[in-house]
């Protein structure tokens, strides 16, 4: 059975920590100064992503959820 390869855009998009968290950047960062300054604290942090798409992930990243 060949390997299976990974989706490149998940790849940069998700990280997996070692509990097994997804974690995912906030979404719309461009244009960042037209924001208000509480949204802008956002942008650079990562947030955790919901369990309800881990099937889509799984597919996506085939080595990083086990």
């Amino acid at each position: 059975m060949p390997k299976m390869k990974t989706h490149k855009g998940a790849k940069r998009r998700f990280k997996i920590t070692a509990t097994g968290k997804v974690m995912q950047q906030q979404g719309i960062r461009g244009n960042k100064r037209r924001r208000p300054k509480r949204a802008q604290r956002k942008y650079g942090k990562d947030q955790s992503m919901s369990l309800t798409n881990r099937s889509h992930l799984e597919k996506a990243l085939p080595y990083g959820l086990k």
